[in-house]
């Protein structure tokens, strides 16, 4: 029990602190909520449990948190970007310096071993010097044996400028020195103290050496300095030192930096102690100065020798040299390289010539700065914003799963809202329907009682208008129950007996008066093989039935409505067997589409590999197939993909033209699929046709290309014989042929041969005749009047409106032409309509009436037009109106494109005059057109009136109209033209 108790401690405060608990979204569900409030009683701190809750389920603490959190990890990483930079310049700066240090310690371990090689060999010398110069008699070496062995082995001696030997001369040797050398001893102070040019340099010119106890002139020496002969090196204070030092010391020593006799250059020399025997280890000073017989010295041209010394290496020019002699550590002497001071990166390598007591370095620094650490630069701000990135999209994250949680309790919300304003709305239009049923059932009642009353044949009429006017509002009223019933998923089927035929029948009945109006011929067919009585919902499929077949009395002008009804296993059986394409074979002769085709996309007709496709779970179960044909004027094929959609017609204007709501077919199809079946159509919509008669293609290719522009379909003949079998054939119906005027005046006789042919054709109406001429002379036009045999005349070049407005006046559809204008009414003469001719179009009668009425009152002369097209046609310049009224919404061609139309066309006229293509004079002296056009509709909406100024409209005109309105309008465009 104790063990329990733990673990549900613990597992308590994990939830709680993890934030599983949550009552908003219920993670834990109704089970984890009952756990919660057993835990809150059996702890008896229920209380600090919801107030812990609360503290870490509000929002305002995870924000400042995350906050809080984000900038940390902002600043943490902006932190160790500039640490990894620090460390990869330094590591590079590091790798800097070894490099430095492993170039300049090669060129002074270089410099150090050629000068041990070179120290070596003049110490060699030395031992030479004492063996066949002190130790024979005569001594077997001049100074021309001198000068030649020391410049043959001048090679094993490669830093070294020359090499001289001095004698140990005592002062009571001197003169007899001189005497047997041929010369005097010259003194070397007079040269330290006043160098001279190499050019200047003469040794007669020099002093004598002062008197003193000894003196070290020389007697051999290198071609190269061969000028220091006779010079006393004791009598410079730097070779006095260094011949000093290397005979006490009995090793080699070295000069400071000095400038050398003749060219005086920077060098320094190195000086061995030419001994007369070989020295015991523990000799004496003394005996060591008394054994001395001279001094063989090295001249070192520090300089030139370094700067060799760089030539042999490929990279001299990376870095820079500087040899210092630092015996003196507070003045050091520069031996070679400039004495610019660099505080960059430099590295100092210890040079050894072999003399302790001079101390030599050689520091080195690269040339050129170190260049940018682009690498480090490009890591460290690459990290940082990788880092910043992943800051930000956990930032983001956190944000989104916040958005998407608060989206998803407003969700919960809309939907809680929804379902309820779905239960008003049933429950609204359960209350309306029952408030409307209630007096139209006592209105329909009353009705048929009044029909049962002595009535004459007028008031007859009456009732049975406003009999059938109250029966269409219940129907439209049942109408959008159903759908209302349908969208919330209440509407029940029934399942009882009924009779196919009979219902049939009835709906048979019900449309046979408006098919006999139209003269349509309305049939139905039912297999044999359908059962008499079935088990289904007479109702609704009455419903359906009368939906297809209204749709079909509506836009069927012609022709045929047939309704078949057959089992499903007679169609499948038959689908393969029917050979004769059915749109020949038709119950009115009319072409029909294949009613196959819409069967292809039905389930149960599929069959999906099985040779049965229906998998029946009794033999009760009747499947039937119905097929409403008709010959209407068909679908577009714009508007198929949403025929069943709830309130969408093919266009504006078919509620206008035929009625109706829209929702017939949505509800037809919801109830087929209430009863597992499913729905279809296939649709051919009927357009119209054209024969093109032209023998040459380029022509015949652009008045087709005009022609297509219309939306008629075009076909090209060659001759009037290709369009009497085309015709004749009856695949297509034709409903226009244009011939070139070259072929029509080819042959009068053919011509008129071909017009009789063409009126004899037995295809129901015969197709209109045009000329298609690029010109016409007065006497054709004389014949074209006179003779009834010569069709209308379509002039060239072909333009859309053009074409439209020939091929509409030829076949009827256009308008009449411009009314005459009516008497002006005598109003007063401030009156702003008066004289004014105004031009009201609207499709409705009523409207127009109202507007003309409206605006005769105040003396303007009205014209009216019925369509857009007409509109058109009249306000082509010139013409004598002075405002223009538009309906919005009307068949054909609406308001808006109405308008875009007329402005191209002044647009075009205002361009031709002012660039004087065309004269004012031709368009009644007025340079610029513009007539005000005034929307008028019923939509209200500012998305409207917006649309209406952007197509060129001028002003605006709400309905129902009021005459105060019309008259400000038209008044205020009258007063700022």
């Amino acid at each position: 029990m104790l063990c329990y108790w733990i673990v549900s401690v613990i597992s308590m405060n994990w939830f709680i602190n993890s934030g599983i608990v949550d009552t908003k979204t219920g993670l834990l569900g109704d089970r984890g909520k009952m756990w919660l409030k057993w835990w809150e009683k059996i702890s008896g701190d229920g209380w600090k449990i919801h107030h812990y809750y609360q503290y870490f389920g509000s929002k305002r603490v995870p924000k400042a948190w995350w906050r809080k959190l984000l900038i940390t990890w902002v600043l943490g990483w902006t932190i160790v970007s500039l640490w990894i930079f620090c460390y990869m310049r330094l590591q590079a700066t590091e790798k800097r310096k070894e490099t430095l240090a492993s170039m300049c310690d090669e060129r002074a371990r270089m410099l150090q071993d050629q000068f041990n090689v070179s120290m070596n060999h003049i110490q060699a010398m030395s031992i030479m010097i004492s063996t066949f110069h002190h130790g024979k008699n005569p001594s077997a070496i001049d100074q021309r044996t001198f000068a030649r062995y020391t410049e043959r082995t001048a090679f094993e001696r490669p830093i070294t400028s020359g090499v001289a030997y001095a004698v140990r001369v005592l002062h009571s040797e001197r003169e007899q020195f001189e005497k047997q050398q041929g010369w005097t001893i010259k003194r070397m102070d007079t040269l330290e103290q006043n160098p001279v040019h190499e050019d200047d340099y003469a040794p007669e010119a020099l002093e004598p050496s002062p008197i003193q106890e000894e003196y070290a002139p020389v007697i051999f020496a290198q071609d190269t300095i061969s000028h220091v002969v006779s010079l006393d090196m004791l009598s410079g204070k730097e070779d006095r030192e260094n011949v000093l030092r290397a005979r006490e010391s009995g090793k080699g020593v070295l000069t400071a930096p000095l400038r050398l006799v003749k060219t005086n250059r920077l060098g320094v020399i190195l000086t061995f102690a030419v001994y007369k025997a070989d020295l015991p280890s523990n000799v004496t000073l003394n005996e060591r100065i008394q054994a001395t017989d001279g001094y063989l010295g090295g001249v070192f041209d520090i300089e030139s020798l370094v700067e060799k010394l760089l030539q042999q290496l490929a990279s001299k020019q990376t870095i820079i040299v500087n040899v210092y002699d630092t015996t003196n550590d507070l003045h050091p002497i520069s031996m070679y390289g400039s004495n610019v001071s660099d505080d960059g990166l430099q590295h100092v390598s210890t040079l050894n010539f072999g003399d302790p007591f001079r101390k030599h370095e050689m520091h080195c620094r690269f040339k050129q700065r170190p260049p940018w650490h682009w690498l480090a630069i490009t890591t460290s701000i690459g990290i940082l914003v990788i880092a910043l990135l992943v800051g930000y999209i956990f930032h983001a994250t956190v944000n989104r799963i916040a958005k998407v949680e608060d989206d998803c309790h407003k969700m919960m919300e809309l939907k809680k809202r929804a379902e309820a304003a779905d239960v008003a709305k049933s429950q609204f239009l359960a209350t309306v329907s029952h408030e409307i049923r209630t007096p139209m059932n006592g209105v329909l009642g009353m009705l048929d009682m009044l029909m049962d009353t002595d009535l004459d044949v007028t008031q007859q009429d009456y009732v049975r208008t406003a009999q059938a006017s109250g029966k269409a509002l219940v129907s439209l009223i049942n109408e959008v129950l159903d759908q209302a019933k349908i969208e919330a998923g209440r509407l029940e089927l029934e399942a009882v007996r009924f009779d196919l035929r009979a219902i049939l029948d009835d709906i048979l009945s019900l449309f046979s008066g408006k098919s006999q109006e139209k003269g349509v011929e309305l049939a139905v067919y039912i297999s044999d093989r359908v059962p008499e009585m079935l088990i289904g919902d007479p109702g609704r499929f009455r419903q359906i039935i009368t939906n297809l077949m209204g749709n079909s009395i509506k836009f069927t002008e012609k022709g045929h409505i047939f309704v078949t009804v057959h089992l499903v296993e007679e169609v499948i059986g038959s689908i393969g067997f029917e050979m004769e394409s059915p749109s020949k074979n038709t119950l009115s002769g009319f072409p029909v589409a294949d009613r196959r085709c819409s069967w292809e996309g039905f389930k149960t007709l599929s069959g999906e590999g099985s040779t049965c496709p229906l998998s029946l779970s009794s033999s009760d179960l009747i499947n039937l197939i119905v097929s409403v044909e008709d010959t209407g004027v068909g679908i577009p094929l714009e508007a198929q993909s949403c025929i069943f959609t709830p309130f969408m017609q093919v266009g504006p204007s078919i509620s206008r033209t035929h009625g109706g709501t829209g929702i017939g077919l949505s509800i037809s199809k919801c109830l087929v699929g209430l009863m597992n079946g499913e729905i279809g159509f296939v649709s051919i919509p009927k357009g119209m046709m054209a024969l093109v008669v032209d023998p040459r293609p380029v022509r015949a290719k652009v008045s087709r290309y005009h022609i297509q522009r219309l939306g008629i379909h075009v076909e090209v003949v060659s001759d009037f014989n290709q369009v009497l079998s085309s015709i004749n054939s009856g695949k297509t119906v034709t409903n226009m042929v244009l011939v070139e005027q070259e072929i029509w005046d080819k042959d009068s006789v053919i011509s008129a041969h071909f017009i009789n042919n063409l009126e004899k054709v037995d295809c129901g109406m015969p197709p209109k005749l045009f000329l298609l001429s690029s010109s016409i002379s007065p006497s054709r036009t004389r014949a074209a009047t006179s003779s009834d045999h010569t069709p209308p005349i379509v002039m060239k070049p072909l333009r859309a409106s053009m074409l439209a407005a020939s091929l509409q006046r030829a076949m009827g559809v256009g308008g009449k032409g411009k009314p005459r204008t009516g008497e002006i009414s005598g109003l007063s003469v401030c009156n702003l309509l008066l004289g004014r001719k105004i031009l009201i179009v609207d499709d409705n009668n009523v409207n127009l009436k109202v507007a003309a009425g409206a605006l005769k009152k105040y003396g303007a002369d009205v014209v009216c037009a019925d369509s857009g097209k007409k509109a058109i046609s009249l306000l082509q310049p010139p013409h004598h109106f002075d405002a223009c009224f538009m309906d919005i919404q009307m068949p054909e061609m609406d308001g808006f494109e109405a308008t875009r139309t007329i402005r191209e066309v002044e647009c075009s006229i205002n361009n031709l005059i002012q660039s004087g293509e065309v004269s004012v004079e031709a368009y009644d002296n007025i340079s610029k057109w513009h007539v005000p056009i005034l929307a008028m509709t019923a939509d209200v909406i500012q998305a409207t009136h917006e649309k209406s100024i952007r197509c060129g409209m001028d002003g605006y005109v709400s309905k129902p109209f009021e005459a105060q309105q019309l008259y400000r309008e038209v008044s205020r465009h009258f007063q700022s033209a």
